[in-house]
């Protein structure tokens, strides 16, 4: 038990320490800077999410073979090679292959830091350590928006280069992980492995409709609240000086993740989930509505609010979907479903907002109130068959 509570207060470290992107504030201008479109910016995310979706069940198998400890320490080490490609990028090819880089790193990564803090949890706290864990990342993200503010300002170099030396420190602390026992009765190859894990899943089709829903908000959070939102700060007329200090309190909402297991505690599961999706969708709706720079600020906040809650919670529901010792690997199997939706609302997002921002914010609105519905669709069949 003193190994496993080690292990996840090592994890908490390293997901600070990963948080720690000086960069984080002017991500997308950077780009800019080097000489990329908002599409290329997508584009090129849409590339690297078709290579995740091809590494994720193959890395998922690895996770479940070598161990999660093992899989965790060999992504963090590529994680810290990512960051020293992006510091030097220069052009498309480079900040492409950067995203190959990372692809791999999340691919490897996905399910396996999740399945690996559940098995060393009790079943009961897991929603609550994965909060934790998401709002030390969160953590993470502050203090470099503080010393981006404060201290780097304009010296975009600097700021990929101190993001290398967290990711450096982070891969370090991966070595003194201790491996978890993963529960299985024998060895079992690649092949039979899918075979399981696709009657598994062909079995609670349905859940698919959950992944579906959660692709679409994960999405619209990710790509307006982390390139996006600094198009729409200038649409707004705030100037890139300040966005530092927007970034720190938009970074801060996430902390909410933490308390997502109250919220969820006191008003239901499915009326919470509802919620969220319901919030992200009007903060998309004021984002294209309104450009003066509360509104702008505010929706952004909301949205971020909205995503940050719900994420401890669609871990603790898809490990509860899982009865399979290979849990990694069916995890990874969710994840490139999710990616899989990504790929398409990504380079609509990149075609919408080389046309104007708020076309790109009336897509996030669709894309939240789509979720929305087909949430509300798999949880009332899910009540039905109970």
């Amino acid at each position: 038990m003193d190994n496993k509570k080690s292990n996840i207060r090592l994890l908490y470290a390293i997901a600070l320490l990963q948080g720690l992107i000086f960069y984080g504030p002017i991500a997308t201008l950077y780009r800019q800077i080097q000489g990329l479109s908002v599409f290329d910016i997508t584009l090129i995310e849409s590339i690297s999410l078709i290579i995740m979706i091809l590494l994720e069940l193959p890395w998922g198998y690895v996770s479940d073979k070598i161990g999660y400890k093992k899989t965790i320490l060999i992504c963090n080490i590529l994680y810290f090679i990512s960051k020293i490609i992006f510091w030097k990028a220069d052009s498309f090819s480079l900040f492409l292959a950067e995203r190959l880089v990372l692809s791999i790193v999340i691919s490897g990564l996905s399910g396996c830091d999740s399945a690996y803090l559940y098995m060393c949890v009790n079943k009961r706290d897991s929603q609550k350590v994965f909060g934790i864990y998401e709002a030390m990342n969160t953590t993470g993200l502050i203090c470099a928006s503080v010393i981006f503010s404060v201290i780097i300002k304009d010296n975009y170099s600097l700021a990929a280069f101190l993001t290398i030396i967290s990711y450096g420190t982070a891969m370090v602390l991966s070595l003194f992980l201790s491996e978890v026992k993963i529960n299985t009765t024998r060895h079992i190859g690649f092949n039979e492995q899918i075979k399981i894990i696709f009657s598994a899943i062909t079995q609670n089709k349905s859940f698919f409709m959950f992944l579906f829903a959660a692709a679409l908000l994960a999405e619209s959070n990710q790509t307006i609240t982390v390139f996006l939102n600094q198009l729409q700060y200038l649409r707004s007329g705030i100037e890139p000086r300040y966005m530092g200090y927007i970034y720190i309190l938009v970074t801060i909402s996430g902390l909410f993740a933490a308390y997502s297991y109250k919220i969820s505690e006191r008003l239901g599961e499915a009326a919470t989930v509802k919620l969220l999706f319901s919030a992200a969708c009007l903060a998309c709706i004021v984002l294209a509505l309104y450009s003066n720079p509360i509104t702008s600020v505010m929706g952004i906040l909301i949205l971020r609010i909205s995503a940050s809650l719900f994420v401890p919670m669609r871990m603790d529901i898809e490990n509860r979907q899982i009865n399979l010792s290979c849990r990694a690997t069916i995890l990874s199997a969710y994840s490139s479903a999710m990616n899989l939706m990504a790929v398409g609302t990504n380079l609509i997002f990149g075609k919408m907002a080389d046309i104007n921002i708020k076309y790109a914010m009336i897509s996030g609105a669709i894309f939240c109130f789509i979720g929305l519905i087909v949430y509300s669709v798999w949880n009332l069949k899910l009540r039905n068959t109970k």
